[in-house]
């Protein structure tokens, strides 16, 4: 929040950055970690120079309630009505890990077509099939949230709260970590395989073909970023 907008504009246009993500924890100390708005890490001034430039901004929303949260639905509609040539991402398919996180989000983000969505680090399918159906083949994106998703694990939902299951010990203990279970389960592969999965089971239901599956997984985020 405290970074100079021309700081952010020369290193775009000056230092080959193609954009910023903007993450919670930059925002004020003083405001409470689950008080916090998508305007008091990413501020308009922020977007302004994105918007300018047609930069990217990766942006990973905040609060408790996640896509749902009426707050973060009605910034994320604000940064798409102010400004439309801002790349703006939203990462995570907004944090929407459970069906309990959608809301009606999908129905009041359907305006917002200047927005980007990925699905990185996102296992669950019910949430990247609602996600194509709003955005459509064109604003969806693949993303691997490496280093991460090389963690063995596999994700489920319980009581609208996601949780990691992993294998027993791999990763220390995780006894105070509400989002992590171990299992003793053997046969675990990796996050990103999951994530690949769960794609691959909304790409079925929807009848995706093979361009949209391409475009998903590689031609939009390389169109996007200038990469063709």
């Amino acid at each position: 929040w405290d970074t100079p907008a021309e700081e952010i504009r020369d290193a775009i246009v000056n230092r080959g950055f193609c954009g910023i993500k903007p993450y919670l924890n930059n925002s004020p100390a003083y405001i409470p970690a689950a008080e916090v708005r998508i305007f008091d890490y990413l501020t308009h001034e922020h977007l302004k120079v994105a918007d300018e430039l047609g930069a990217i901004v990766m942006l990973h929303i905040p609060r408790s309630m996640r896509l749902r949260d009426p707050v973060n639905l009605a910034q994320m509609l604000e940064i798409n009505d102010k400004y439309p040539n801002a790349k703006v991402i939203i990462a995570h398919i907004g944090r929407a890990y459970s069906v309990e996180d959608f809301g009606d989000a999908f129905e009041v983000m359907k305006r917002a077509t200047n927005l980007y969505w990925d699905f990185t680090a996102n296992c669950l399918p019910e949430g990247i099939e609602e996600v194509i159906k709003m955005a459509g083949v064109d604003r969806v994106m693949f993303g691997s949230d490496m280093p991460i998703t090389k963690m063995r694990m596999y994700r489920i939902t319980e009581n609208g709260k996601y949780l990691n299951v992993v294998p027993r010990g791999i990763y220390g203990d995780v006894s105070n970590d509400p989002n992590m279970r171990e299992t003793d389960e053997t046969d675990i592969t990796t996050f990103m395989y999951e994530e690949l999965r769960a794609f691959k089971k909304a790409a079925e239901k929807l009848n995706l073909s093979r361009e949209d599956v391409e475009k998903i997984l590689c031609k939009n985020a390389a169109k996007l970023f200038g990469m063709e």
